[in-house]
């Protein structure tokens, strides 16, 4: 029998207790293999030359060169998939635009259930990072969109506009924000990402874009030019009052593995909103939101699935697509106005 080589990490960290901690979780798991550490990046760029690891880990804030300033000038240069292991602190959103594959936040090394969490997750994102398509590897993708592609005619409650995304979404999601204007309908979105993450990244959205973008909470009214974003730890659901749409946000049992999911969604958007729905799925790993999508499509919405070519980790737009859930498969940089180009069909279609 054919014994599968082991996933190679080097664990850098200017902490050596973060190094030992970070070293003995991985090192829990059997495929996985820590075959070096550094305590800064002078040293990790020589252990990177010498060792040639699948993966690194990465700490944000280090002496002599931030985490963020190595990224910029490691990943040009020497392609290789990285976790960056941070504080709660806005600027990891720096890291993944800087060619971070994912993060994971430091645990409290005294709270023994935490540092048991911290470890199950990343030992799974490491292996996750291990099967990343980084972009740098690929030239030929289509750089994200910067240009506006709204018309200011779809400001409409009528329609919603639902994004499922994972591993290398929080930039895809950007890219698609960014490009519209304020005159939207309302668009709600599901990123897998810890609690406190999520409020920053729904601040971080609101001040680059021009949608009013904030982490949604429970008896949110939903209204056109507004972006939620699904809080961390917490499932998030459509329900309908009257002629209102609320969105629900609670606590629930992981579903598909995450909290927030992205298939509870879906289903609701799929429930109320149907034909007048458009379901996006985009870079991931795991099954979350195929079925849900699934849904929107038998109900009559339009779904769009982001191609193997732009996406980080092609899993769930494959498992969306291998089962029927997409009605197109698109590069990031076309999407948002595959949207436009949607809901203008839609709003000519109601005039007939």
């Amino acid at each position: 029998m054919k014994i599968r080589r082991k996933i190679t990490v080097l664990v850098v960290d200017d902490s050596m207790l973060f190094r030992k901690t970070i070293s003995k979780g991985l090192e829990m798991d059997p495929s996985l293999e820590v075959v070096g550490t550094a305590n800064n990046p002078y040293e990790a760029r020589d252990k990177i030359l010498e060792l040639k690891p699948d993966v690194m880990t990465l700490d944000v804030e280090m002496p002599r060169m931030t985490g963020i300033e190595f990224l910029k000038k490691l990943i040009p240069q020497y392609p290789l998939p990285v976790v960056m292991i941070s504080s709660a602190d806005i600027k990891v959103f720096d890291a993944i635009n800087a060619g971070a594959v994912d993060f994971i936040e430091k645990p409290k090394l005294s709270n023994k259930n935490e540092l048991d969490s911290f470890y199950k997750e990343l030992i799974l994102k490491v292996k996750i990072a291990s099967t990343a398509r980084l972009k740098n590897k690929k030239p030929q993708v289509r750089r994200h969109p910067v240009k506006k592609v709204s018309s200011p005619n779809l400001k409409s409650n009528n329609y919603i506009i639902a994004i499922g995304a994972s591993t290398g979404g929080t930039e895809a999601v950007y890219s698609i924000i960014k490009s519209f204007t304020k005159d939207m309908p309302p668009i709600l979105i599901v990123q897998h990402m810890p609690p406190v993450f999520t409020k920053m990244y729904s601040e971080r959205l609101d001040k680059n874009c021009a949608l009013s973008v904030k982490e949604a909470e429970d008896g949110d009214v939903i209204q056109a030019g507004n972006v939620y974003i699904a809080k961390g730890g917490f499932q998030m659901k459509v329900i309908s009052k009257g002629t209102r749409k609320i969105l629900t946000v609670y606590e629930g049992d992981k579903v598909n593995g995450h909290c927030p999911s992205v298939d509870p969604m879906f289903n609701t958007v799929a429930d109320l909103y149907g034909p007048t729905s458009i379901g996006v799925i985009l870079t991931g790993m795991g099954t979350d939101g195929a079925r849900g999508l699934l849904n929107m499509k038998k109900s009559g919405a339009f779904t769009i699935g982001q191609d193997e070519e732009s996406c980080i980790v092609y899993g769930m737009p494959k498992v969306a697509f291998n089962i029927g859930a997409v009605n197109v498969q698109k590069n990031i940089s076309e999407i948002p106005s595959l949207i436009i180009e949607h809901l203008n069909d839609l709003k000519g279609s109601k005039r007939r």
